[in-house]
């Protein structure tokens, strides 16, 4: 009897072994014949063990010679696509695969491939087991592929459309008047170093998500509800927690934000007995959290149900729910007659989590890395408050009128330096897709054709393409001893409008279905336009962002309002005092604010990317907001 069991489970292992080494043989013979230029590892870039092990692996595999790893030895370490971006591609290739046991990887820094990947969907569908955590609180529109994904899109596309973008840009306003109050202080005064820049501006756009996703008001410190308000929303626009909470909404969005990458790969039952108290914070923050949508999605149920005119303002879960629950159609959803498509309660909780997802936290780490370098570059600063002269004056921006400002505004400095931080720090440095499993997919780089492997991993390194200066107008370093600035923020090089040198946007087999959404382009018109697929900080095609005219929209009116009649400066406390930098000469200043602004690019290089590329731990830059004509620095000094 034991015998037989040995006999098997070695029958069992050496069948395992088998399959490793022949899978090996086989990804390697497809990487030979995809004509790229390939490299073999022991782990798969993408593997989740891997990734946890990843200072266990490396180290061994490192004893081996140097010719097997020395090419490729970034890329073994985790955040290696932002740390090295197109300086890696430069040495290996516009694309390259890796090669290990269980999966073929390519990545690539090419417009030219990813405008063809990005261009047909079927045939390099998104990789949804990578987002398969995400699901958890409800399938979604991130989640899915196939006739299910299209279905998902058509409903939730219906919500982004220009008429709530506008809505948007008012929302907008209001919670940044509020943001700027906050900086001022009780007294109104401003002028004081604050280090909370990065969770100011999540709180921000945790308002504005909060208002988008469920058409709720939420108030800062300090400010009241009118008495003539919904009280239902009014009971989840407090800091207070509610009957029946332990938190408020805002307080348990945030705090399940600001932990959900615990909530989502930790068991449950691990949270609930883990002798940590960041784990229970996670734990009661979700709780509350799902009890809110659950909650949010019973009233609009009933609304619909009791026909109460619902149709009015931003609410991305209550057009969910219309949808389903109502008689109106899915946003090209068929003709009169025909079945029309509809959510289940889950199916609307988690569209609604994933668009708060990524609604919330891509969009504060661009203003947040706008305002850190518009105080690094006082010279961007002043030309894009000259333009803001301009466009908006001295008018209240409550009266401020979306379709005659947001063109003017996407036009100018304000849409240049988003444009120019979206370059620099886009959301997600990598973003993933794969080849069809059916068969082998082909692809063109500069005329010579590729075959990639079937089932193979794709990334697509934005970080890389948007700063290789082969796509983008160039000069050199001003900051650095670098040969050109293609990594330094240069808003200004959006102004350059002669010909990017576009090869045609015209891809064989190319969707043409509509699949919802806004459709127009992600920069403006009278922008600099750069080769289709090099500016990818929303992806393209057919799987790209649904919400970023919003998030745009929300960009463009925060540094409108700010910058109106306010200015960010670096905070110098770390080498001088208020009283010896008034008793400064203009060239000690000036060497002051070099210090600051060399020790803040040092901390910005160290973002790194977990979900999103941000200031992760303890980093951070000091700021301070001051009235414009009260600066020290930024109102002459120069970058």
């Amino acid at each position: 009897m034991v015998s037989t069991i040995i006999l098997l489970l070695g029958a069992a292992i050496s069948y395992y072994i088998f399959n490793i080494v022949s899978g090996f043989r086989a990804n390697i013979a497809a990487a030979k014949r995809s004509g790229l230029p390939y490299f073999i590892v022991p782990v798969a870039p993408w593997n989740q063990i891997g990734q946890i092990f990843n200072k266990v692996w490396v180290p061994v595999f490192k004893l081996l010679p140097r010719k097997y790893w020395q090419d490729i030895e970034p890329i073994l370490h985790l955040n290696w696509q932002y740390e090295e971006n197109h300086k890696l591609f430069s040495k290996l290739g516009d694309a390259f695969l890796l090669v290990s046991p269980g999966k073929v990887s390519c990545f690539t820094e090419s417009a030219e491939a990813v405008h063809q990947i990005t261009s047909k969907r079927e045939a390099f569908p998104k990789p949804t087991e990578a987002y398969a955590i995400l699901g958890q609180y409800g399938q979604n529109v991130i989640t899915l592929e196939g006739a299910a994904w299209r279905m998902h899109r058509k409903i939730t596309s219906a919500s982004f459309n220009e008429k709530n973008a506008s809505l948007v840009f008012k929302e907008s306003i209001r919670q940044t008047e509020g943001l700027i109050n906050l900086w001022l202080g009780s007294d109104g005064l401003g002028n004081k170093t604050f280090k909370t820049i990065e969770h100011d501006t999540a709180s921000l756009m945790l308002n504005i998500i909060a208002n988008i996703g469920f058409g709720l008001k939420i108030l800062w410190p300090g400010q009241e509800f009118p008495a003539d308000a919904d009280p239902r929303l009014a009971k989840y626009a407090t800091q207070e927690a509610p009957e029946g909470y332990t938190m408020s909404f805002v307080k348990a969005l945030g705090h399940t934000l600001d932990h959900l990458i615990l909530l989502l790969v930790t068991p449950k039952w691990l949270l609930k007995v883990a002798p940590s108290k960041r784990a229970k914070l996670a734990l009661e923050a979700e709780t509350n959290f799902i009890s809110y949508m659950n909650q949010f999605l019973q009233e609009k149920i009933e609304d619909v149900r009791k026909g109460n005119n619902t149709g009015e303002g931003l609410d991305i879960m209550g057009s969910l729910v219309r949808t389903s629950y109502g008689d109106q159609p899915a946003n090209g959803s068929g003709k009169k007659g025909s079945q029309m498509a509809r959510l289940t309660d889950s199916e609307i909780i988690g569209n609604a989590f994933v668009n708060i997802v990524a609604g919330h936290e891509s969009t504060a780490n661009i203003l947040h890395f706008a305002l850190v370098e518009l105080a690094m570059n006082p010279a961007s600063q002043r030309r894009l408050q000259r333009d803001l002269d301009n466009i908006v004056g001295n008018a209240d921006p409550k009266t401020w009128d979306y379709d005659a400002l947001v063109n003017p505004l996407l036009g100018s400095m304000v849409g240049a330096a988003i444009n120019e931080t979206l370059r620099l720090f886009p959301p997600v440095v990598d973003i993933p897709k794969k080849v069809s499993p059916t068969q082998d997919q082909p692809i063109t780089i500069d005329g010579v054709r590729y075959l990639l492997p079937r089932n193979a991993n794709i990334g697509m390194v934005a970080i890389a393409s948007q700063l290789n200066p082969r796509y983008w107008p160039t000069k050199p370093s001003k900051i650095s001893d670098a040969e050109t600035d293609i990594e330094d923020f240069v808003p200004e090089r959006w102004f350059q409008t002669e010909s990017s040198g576009h090869d045609s946007d015209k891809v064989e087999g190319a969707d043409t279905e509509d699949f919802g959404g806004y459709a127009g382009s992600d920069t403006s018109a009278q922008l600099y336009r750069p080769p289709r697929g090099a500016f990818i900080p929303f992806s393209d095609g057919a799987r790209a962002c649904l919400g970023r005219r919003m998030a745009i929209v929300e960009l463009v009116s925060a540094l409108a309002v700010i910058f109106q009649k306010y200015s960010i400066e670096l905070a110098v406390d770390e080498w001088a005092g208020d009283e010896k930098v008034a008793g400064m000469s203009k060239d000690e200043k000036a060497k002051l604010y070099k210090q600051a602004q060399q020790k803040s690019r040092e901390t910005v290089k160290g973002a790194t990317s977990m979900i999103t590329l941000k200031l992760h731990g303890n980093k951070y830059v000091p700021v301070r907001l001051v009235r414009r004509g009260d600066e020290r620095f930024v109102d002459w000094v120069d970058s």
